[in-house]
Formats: C-alpha cells, sequence, structure tokens
C-alpha cells in the first residue's frame, strides 16, 4: 500500500505486485484508473527483479542491444524497465516488488523503494 500512496502524491493511478521467494505474487494491488497493462506489467516486473536477483533498472541497462546479455529481453516475463525491485534483508532476498503505472520506470522505481523502505523494519533481522 506505501508503493500506491507514494505514487498517488506524484498523481499516478498504478498497480503494485509483491512476491515471495518463490516468485509467486502475494499482493496485488491496483488503483481504480490505473491502465489496463499495469496488473500484467507490475507482476512481470516483480518476476524479473526475483529471477535476477537485481533492478529491472538495471538488468534494462545489462541488456541493451549488442550486449552479452540482449538476448534476455526475448525472455517471455522480462521487463527491463525501472520498477521492479529484490526485497532483500540480512543478505538473503524475501521477494519483490513491482509497480507499473507511472510516466516513466523511474517514477515506479521510486515508489517501489517506498513500498520497500515501509516494510524494512519488519523484515530486517
Amino acid at each position: 500500500q506505501a508503493a500506491i500512496d507514494a505514487c498517488n502524491k506524484q498523481g499516478f493511478q498504478v498497480a503494485v505486485a509483491v512476491t515471495d521467494r518463490s516468485g509467486v505474487t502475494q499482493v496485488l494491488l491496483r488503483d481504480r484508473f490505473a491502465g489496463p497493462h499495469t496488473v500484467e506489467v507490475s507482476t512481470n516486473k516483480a518476476w524479473t527483479a526475483l529471477t535476477f536477483r537485481t533492478s529491472t533498472k538495471e538488468l534494462g541497462v545489462q541488456t541493451q542491444a549488442n550486449s552479452p546479455s540482449s538476448g534476455l529481453r526475448n525472455f517471455p516475463r522480462f521487463i527491463p524497465v525501472g520498477g521492479g525491485l529484490p526485497i532483500e534483508a540480512g543478505g538473503n532476498i524475501f521477494g519483490s516488488i513491482g509497480v507499473s503505472g507511472g510516466p516513466s520506470g523511474d517514477a515506479d522505481e521510486i515508489c517501489a523503494k517506498a513500498g520497500i523502505k515501509a516494510i524494512s523494519d519488519a523484515i530486517e533481522f
């Protein structure tokens, strides 16, 4: 909810997906007026961040055309745009978050970080 609230403060209508460490969606929230694509994209951003254990923004850089990893862009659920982050604590990945619906991947990532920050005390050990 904190990720949606952060986006709402900026005037964005988004969807947020949170997965467990196996990549199974545990929470899916969508603003009433978020675009029809946002549920699938947020879910796939979360899946991508978890699968590759890094931010989807970073994966966008790593998989540019002509890079050794560019073929990953052909993966069915791979979303190389900001807004997907692994959820980490104590050196372990517990799940991931994906946000879709902001005007850019950077905006989505800011909201995803707000979501992680809101739960960071609960997952730190």
